[in-house]
């Protein structure tokens, strides 16, 4: 132990967790542990470029706080949150696909009845939002919670807008005896992530564009169903094939049609997993 070098310092490291005590947590480490090493064997890993590193983490943490998720934003930006929700929602074809549930999910979303225009003030143009949710059979599902959220026509959040105080453009519902569901908005538009900190760096550097293509958020819970993290996209939108966090799914593209009034309709029926199904 006193005289290890670049190659023999991984098996000592893997060493020291030979007593972890739980089995998916010890499985995890060396993983980790094993591929960290592997990678800063084959770039030959500076030291500067590893200060240069902890730095960067470092202002990660700095930058997040309840309003902002730096971490999440870096996860989605490199793929990794894109790959878990691949890897661990696979479905039947004709359920609804998942995708990135983002960093602007707020817990505690004001309630709504159906039809009520959850907006709440936020800019943009007004849009009606209507569908159905159902099982993989075609049976309605009756008081399926729906958690929405999306941006306004500047592409921000209601927690980027400090100033406001209040929820805006979020809100939960529940679907009718029939399955339905209905609500205003605003007309979903694409939006830049945020890129004014360390994962901004990262983009530029790469020579990525931080553009998200226009959507909406929705979770939807139902007993005895998997419960469902996804978006909705605008068919229009010139970055559905660059969306800097990849979260687009073929699937999830639809229509939103300008109606006579300049108001917009979308529509867009889900389909939930049983929660016995994988």
């Amino acid at each position: 132990m006193r005289n290890l070098n670049h190659e023999t310092i991984t098996d000592a490291v893997l060493a020291r967790h030979a007593d972890t005590a739980d089995p998916r947590f010890k499985q995890i480490m060396g993983s980790l542990i094993r591929h960290l090493h592997d990678f800063a064997r084959e770039v030959h890993l500076t030291e500067d470029e590893w200060a240069r590193g902890i730095d960067f983490l470092t202002r990660c943490g700095h930058i997040t706080d309840d309003r902002r998720q730096e971490f999440i934003l870096l996860s989605d930006v490199l793929g990794l949150s894109m790959l878990t929700v691949a890897m661990n929602n696979d479905k039947p074809a004709q359920c609804t696909e998942s995708t990135v549930f983002g960093p602007f999910h707020v817990d505690g979303a004001p309630h709504y009845d159906l039809g009520a225009d959850i907006s709440n003030g936020a800019h943009g143009i007004p849009c009606l939002v209507r569908g159905t949710v159902r099982a993989a059979d075609g049976q309605p599902i009756a008081g399926a919670s729906m958690d929405v959220w999306q941006s306004d026509e500047d592409g921000l959040y209601d927690v980027q807008h400090p100033e406001i105080g209040h929820a805006q453009a979020r809100g939960i519902l529940h679907t009718d005896e029939e399955g339905r569901y209905y609500f205003h908005s605003i007309l979903a538009v694409p939006y830049a992530i945020p890129h004014d900190g360390p994962v901004g760096d990262l983009l530029a550097a790469s020579g990525r564009h931080p553009w998200r293509p226009a959507h909406l958020h929705f979770m939807i819970e139902a007993p005895g169903y998997q419960t469902l993290i996804t978006h909705v996209f605008r068919s229009d939108d010139r970055y559905l094939d660059s969306d800097a966090v990849f979260g687009v799914r073929q699937s999830l593209i639809a229509d939103w049609k300008q109606q006579p009034d300049g108001t917009y309709l979308v529509e867009y029926d889900f389909v939930l997993n049983p929660a016995d199904r994988t």
